[in-house]
């Protein structure tokens, strides 16, 4: 991987400066939520919502008032990939900050705005992308910091359910950077379909001496975890652990140190 262009955050990151990208997959009922809570407890924080519907569904409803930020929708005539859609989205956008946001997160009911400070940690000196602690429904931590997935790493995880004993990426649900590192890195590797995306970009991002934090943030996810119900999420699993096995990319990030033990801000 060549050089990368050294990046420095302003030392009073705005968080107004953000586009949230999210892509929809028959999604709706879901999206309408989300859109609703980042209008109502988010305005300050998101300048442009790119909705994305990967399959034909009905466009979500405008409040009375409007929306507070841009809304850009966006329908494909055919499915495309998670890395693709994202990358489609947020290509030669102007604000400092770009997030990638599933669309089956939710805000906490009570909870501060996240992308406030999400955005203050990705404009963080050396830091190349930000992420919120993930918890369920009922406020259980979810297992959203990974070990580099290895062979002994996925038989401790899922056959022994061991946790995790090491944090080399993070998943792709929430993950707010700075612009100019999103561009260096050239956003997501779109030869993954949809499995692996951010284990890759997590670990190019390191490996090119960019930090990964968490905030001090909260967002509701539970996961879908399609793949261990249907065989074609399970064999774009498969496909996507092969190719990133046989990446430079993995074998080089096998060098990298944990990062267990990291401080998230208070």
């Amino acid at each position: 991987m060549p050089p990368l262009p050294a990046f420095s955050a302003p030392a009073h990151a705005s968080a107004a400066n953000l586009v949230v990208s999210i892509v929809s997959h028959g999604h709706g009922a879901q999206v309408q939520v989300l859109l609703q809570a980042l209008a109502q407890r988010c305005a300050a924080s998101v300048a442009r919502v790119v909705l994305t519907l990967n399959l034909p569904e009905a466009p979500p409803c405008a409040p009375a008032a409007g929306w507070p930020f841009v809304l850009e929708l966006r329908c494909n005539a055919q499915p495309a990939g998670f890395g693709t859609n994202h990358n489609r989205a947020l290509a030669g956008a102007p604000e400092a900050f770009v997030c990638v946001l599933n669309p089956d997160v939710a805000l906490l009911p009570d909870g501060a705005d996240p992308f406030a400070a999400l955005v203050q940690a990705a404009g963080m000196r050396g830091v190349g992308c930000a992420y919120p602690l993930q918890v369920d429904v009922q406020g259980r931590v979810q297992d959203s910091e990974r070990a580099l997935p290895t062979l002994v790493a996925l038989w401790q995880r899922r056959v022994r359910r061991r946790g995790e004993q090491r944090l080399d990426w993070v998943n792709g649900a929430c993950l707010v950077l700075p612009s100019p590192v999103w561009v260096a890195l050239g956003g997501f590797d779109e030869g993954y379909h949809m499995y692996c995306e951010d284990v890759d970009l997590c670990l190019r991002l390191r490996l090119a001496g960019w930090a990964l934090v968490g905030a001090a943030a909260v967002v509701v996810h539970a996961g879908d975890r399609a793949s261990r119900r249907a065989w074609r999420p399970l064999w774009w699993h498969v496909r996507s652990l092969l190719r990133l096995w046989a990446s430079p990319v993995f074998w080089r990030a096998r060098g990298l140190p944990s990062l267990q033990g990291a401080v998230r801000p208070e």
